[in-house]
Protein backbone atom coordinates (compact mmCIF):
# COMPACT_ATOMS: atom_id res chain seq x y z
CA UNK A 1 0.00 0.00 0.00
CA UNK A 2 1.04 3.73 -0.96
CA UNK A 3 1.12 5.82 1.49
CA UNK A 4 2.01 9.63 1.58
CA UNK A 5 3.41 10.89 4.62
CA UNK A 6 3.23 15.13 4.48
CA UNK A 7 6.34 16.76 5.97
CA UNK A 8 4.87 19.66 7.62
CA UNK A 9 8.45 20.86 7.39
CA UNK A 10 7.32 22.67 4.28
CA UNK A 11 4.07 23.66 5.65
CA UNK A 12 2.63 27.10 6.48
CA UNK A 13 2.64 27.03 10.42
CA UNK A 14 0.56 30.22 10.93
CA UNK A 15 -1.99 27.87 9.22
CA UNK A 16 -0.71 24.19 9.96
CA UNK A 17 -3.91 22.69 11.35
CA UNK A 18 -4.99 24.12 8.09
CA UNK A 19 -2.36 22.40 6.15
CA UNK A 20 -2.79 19.47 7.77
CA UNK A 21 -6.18 18.74 7.19
CA UNK A 22 -6.01 19.84 3.35
CA UNK A 23 -2.95 17.12 2.79
CA UNK A 24 -5.13 14.78 4.50
CA UNK A 25 -7.97 15.43 2.29
CA UNK A 26 -5.53 15.07 -0.69
CA UNK A 27 -5.22 11.27 0.39
CA UNK A 28 -2.13 11.80 3.04
CA UNK A 29 -2.22 9.21 5.36
CA UNK A 30 0.68 9.88 8.15
CA UNK A 31 1.63 13.34 8.95
CA UNK A 32 5.84 13.41 9.42
CA UNK A 33 7.39 15.71 12.13
CA UNK A 34 11.25 16.67 10.97
CA UNK A 35 13.31 16.79 14.28
CA UNK A 36 16.68 18.73 13.73
CA UNK A 37 18.75 19.72 16.59
CA UNK A 38 21.62 21.49 15.14
CA UNK A 39 24.23 19.34 15.82
CA UNK A 40 23.70 15.88 13.86
CA UNK A 41 22.46 18.16 11.07
CA UNK A 42 22.81 22.18 10.23
CA UNK A 43 19.80 23.01 11.18
CA UNK A 44 17.56 23.27 14.15
CA UNK A 45 13.21 22.84 14.01
CA UNK A 46 11.12 20.84 16.34
CA UNK A 47 10.62 19.32 19.48
CA UNK A 48 7.90 17.97 21.70
CA UNK A 49 6.29 20.46 22.11
CA UNK A 50 5.72 21.10 18.34
CA UNK A 51 4.47 17.44 18.35
CA UNK A 52 1.67 17.99 21.71
CA UNK A 53 0.73 20.82 19.58
CA UNK A 54 -0.13 18.33 16.40
CA UNK A 55 -1.43 15.64 18.41
CA UNK A 56 -4.93 17.22 19.08
CA UNK A 57 -4.97 18.81 15.30
CA UNK A 58 -5.20 14.97 13.41
CA UNK A 59 -5.65 11.68 13.95
CA UNK A 60 -3.56 10.75 11.25
CA UNK A 61 -0.07 8.75 12.84
CA UNK A 62 2.70 11.17 13.85
CA UNK A 63 5.74 9.96 12.40
CA UNK A 64 9.35 11.51 13.80
CA UNK A 65 12.18 11.47 12.03
CA UNK A 66 14.62 12.33 15.06
CA UNK A 67 17.83 13.59 12.84
CA UNK A 68 19.55 14.17 16.28
CA UNK A 69 22.33 13.06 18.24
CA UNK A 70 21.48 11.16 21.72
CA UNK A 71 18.06 9.95 20.18
CA UNK A 72 17.91 7.13 23.60
CA UNK A 73 17.37 10.89 25.76
CA UNK A 74 14.44 12.30 24.07
CA UNK A 75 12.59 9.38 23.03
CA UNK A 76 10.28 9.31 26.38
CA UNK A 77 9.45 12.87 25.85
CA UNK A 78 8.36 12.38 22.09
CA UNK A 79 6.31 9.16 23.06
CA UNK A 80 4.43 11.05 25.55
CA UNK A 81 3.98 14.17 23.36
CA UNK A 82 2.10 11.64 20.84
CA UNK A 83 4.30 10.61 18.31
CA UNK A 84 3.30 6.87 16.71
CA UNK A 85 5.83 5.80 15.44
CA UNK A 86 10.13 7.21 15.59
CA UNK A 87 12.97 6.54 13.65
CA UNK A 88 16.68 7.03 14.53
CA UNK A 89 19.82 7.80 12.47
CA UNK A 90 22.07 4.60 12.21
CA UNK A 91 24.65 7.22 12.25
CA UNK A 92 24.18 8.48 15.83
CA UNK A 93 23.37 5.53 17.45
CA UNK A 94 26.13 3.28 19.30
CA UNK A 95 23.89 0.53 20.18
CA UNK A 96 21.42 0.48 17.54
CA UNK A 97 19.31 -1.99 18.67
CA UNK A 98 19.12 -0.95 22.19
CA UNK A 99 17.99 2.42 20.51
CA UNK A 100 15.40 0.51 18.74
CA UNK A 101 14.15 -1.52 21.52
CA UNK A 102 13.52 1.80 23.77
CA UNK A 103 11.27 3.10 21.06
CA UNK A 104 9.52 -0.04 21.49
CA UNK A 105 8.90 -0.17 25.08
CA UNK A 106 7.21 3.03 25.05
CA UNK A 107 4.28 1.77 22.55
CA UNK A 108 5.71 3.39 19.63
CA UNK A 109 6.63 2.23 15.98
CA UNK A 110 10.45 1.93 15.67
CA UNK A 111 12.17 2.74 12.42
CA UNK A 112 16.04 3.68 11.48
CA UNK A 113 17.23 5.76 9.03
CA UNK A 114 20.37 6.10 6.15
CA UNK A 115 21.91 9.01 4.89
CA UNK A 116 23.64 8.76 1.83
CA UNK A 117 26.61 7.85 2.26
CA UNK A 118 25.37 4.79 4.26
CA UNK A 119 25.43 1.07 3.01
CA UNK A 120 21.91 -0.59 3.56
CA UNK A 121 24.28 -3.47 4.81
CA UNK A 122 24.92 -1.94 8.06
CA UNK A 123 20.54 -2.68 8.96
CA UNK A 124 21.11 -6.19 8.28
CA UNK A 125 21.22 -6.85 11.72
CA UNK A 126 18.35 -4.64 13.34
CA UNK A 127 15.95 -5.24 10.22
CA UNK A 128 13.92 -8.06 12.47
CA UNK A 129 12.95 -5.71 14.60
CA UNK A 130 12.02 -2.51 12.98
CA UNK A 131 8.09 -1.65 11.38
CA UNK A 132 10.08 0.76 8.58
CA UNK A 133 13.03 1.49 6.78
CA UNK A 134 13.57 5.55 6.03
CA UNK A 135 15.75 6.37 3.19
CA UNK A 136 17.44 9.61 2.52
CA UNK A 137 17.28 10.46 -1.15
CA UNK A 138 19.20 14.20 0.02
CA UNK A 139 21.46 14.67 2.92
CA UNK A 140 19.69 15.56 6.29
CA UNK A 141 19.22 18.95 7.34
CA UNK A 142 16.91 20.99 4.68
CA UNK A 143 13.78 20.50 2.49
CA UNK A 144 13.70 21.03 -1.10
CA UNK A 145 16.68 19.42 -2.08
CA UNK A 146 16.85 17.74 -5.35
CA UNK A 147 16.36 14.08 -5.28
CA UNK A 148 19.86 11.44 -5.25
CA UNK A 149 19.44 8.92 -7.71
CA UNK A 150 21.41 6.43 -5.55
CA UNK A 151 19.02 6.30 -3.22
CA UNK A 152 17.32 3.99 -5.38
CA UNK A 153 19.70 1.19 -5.55
CA UNK A 154 18.86 1.35 -1.47
CA UNK A 155 15.76 1.04 -1.63
CA UNK A 156 15.72 -1.78 -4.54
CA UNK A 157 18.16 -3.50 -2.41
CA UNK A 158 15.88 -3.16 0.98
CA UNK A 159 13.52 -4.38 -1.02
CA UNK A 160 15.32 -7.61 -2.37
CA UNK A 161 16.68 -7.96 1.27
CA UNK A 162 12.88 -8.01 2.85
CA UNK A 163 12.16 -10.52 0.43
CA UNK A 164 15.20 -13.21 1.43
CA UNK A 165 14.61 -12.38 5.06
CA UNK A 166 11.34 -13.43 5.07
CA UNK A 167 10.41 -10.31 6.62
CA UNK A 168 7.94 -7.32 6.02
CA UNK A 169 9.29 -4.20 7.33
CA UNK A 170 8.04 -0.87 5.02
CA UNK A 171 10.20 1.20 3.11
CA UNK A 172 9.89 4.80 3.07
CA UNK A 173 12.19 7.15 1.15
CA UNK A 174 12.48 11.24 2.13
CA UNK A 175 13.87 14.07 0.46
CA UNK A 176 13.37 15.41 -3.23
CA UNK A 177 10.13 13.20 -3.51
CA UNK A 178 8.22 15.21 -6.23
CA UNK A 179 6.43 14.71 -9.15
CA UNK A 180 9.18 14.17 -11.44
CA UNK A 181 10.63 11.59 -9.06
CA UNK A 182 8.19 9.74 -7.38
CA UNK A 183 7.27 7.14 -9.94
CA UNK A 184 10.93 5.54 -10.41
CA UNK A 185 10.86 5.84 -6.43
CA UNK A 186 8.07 3.17 -6.40
CA UNK A 187 8.98 1.23 -8.89
CA UNK A 188 12.33 0.67 -6.89
CA UNK A 189 10.27 -0.54 -4.08
CA UNK A 190 9.03 2.59 -1.62
CA UNK A 191 5.78 2.40 0.29
CA UNK A 192 6.14 5.23 2.18
CA UNK A 193 6.77 8.13 0.73
CA UNK A 194 7.66 11.64 2.57
CA UNK A 195 7.16 14.94 0.73
CA UNK A 196 7.22 18.46 2.03
CA UNK A 197 7.91 20.68 -0.79
CA UNK A 198 5.59 18.70 -3.25
CA UNK A 199 2.76 18.80 -1.12
CA UNK A 200 2.83 22.14 0.90
CA UNK A 201 4.34 24.41 -2.11
CA UNK A 202 2.19 27.05 -3.82
CA UNK A 203 -0.88 27.47 -1.72
CA UNK A 204 -2.51 24.08 -3.51
CA UNK A 205 -1.61 21.02 -0.97
CA UNK A 206 -4.88 19.28 -1.60
CA UNK A 207 -4.35 19.17 -4.51
CA UNK A 208 -0.75 18.53 -5.26
CA UNK A 209 -1.12 15.93 -2.45
CA UNK A 210 -3.83 13.76 -4.34
CA UNK A 211 -2.05 14.73 -7.98
CA UNK A 212 1.28 12.96 -6.43
CA UNK A 213 -0.51 10.09 -5.02
CA UNK A 214 -2.47 9.86 -8.28
CA UNK A 215 1.41 9.69 -10.08
CA UNK A 216 2.43 7.27 -7.07
CA UNK A 217 0.04 5.03 -7.67
CA UNK A 218 -0.16 4.76 -11.22
CA UNK A 219 3.31 3.77 -11.14
CA UNK A 220 2.81 0.98 -8.34
CA UNK A 221 0.30 -0.95 -10.56
CA UNK A 222 2.57 -2.85 -12.68
CA UNK A 223 4.29 -4.04 -9.65
CA UNK A 224 1.37 -5.07 -8.30
CA UNK A 225 0.18 -6.97 -11.02
CA UNK A 226 3.63 -9.13 -11.22
CA UNK A 227 3.01 -9.99 -7.41
CA UNK A 228 -0.31 -11.29 -7.81
CA UNK A 229 1.01 -13.13 -10.94
CA UNK A 230 3.89 -14.76 -8.69
CA UNK A 231 1.36 -15.76 -5.94
CA UNK A 232 -1.30 -17.50 -9.07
Amino acid sequence: MIELCASILASDFAHLADEIAAAERGGGTIIHVDVMDGHFVPNITFGPPMVKAVRPITKLPLDCHLMIERPDDYIPAFAEAGADMISVQQEVCRHLHRTLQHIADHNVLPGVVINPATPVDTLIEVLPIVHYVLVMSVNPGFGGQKFLPLALDKIAYLAELREAMGLNFRIEVDGGVAHDTVASVVQAGAEMLVAGSAVFEQGKTEQNARELLRLARAAAEPADAEVAARGQ
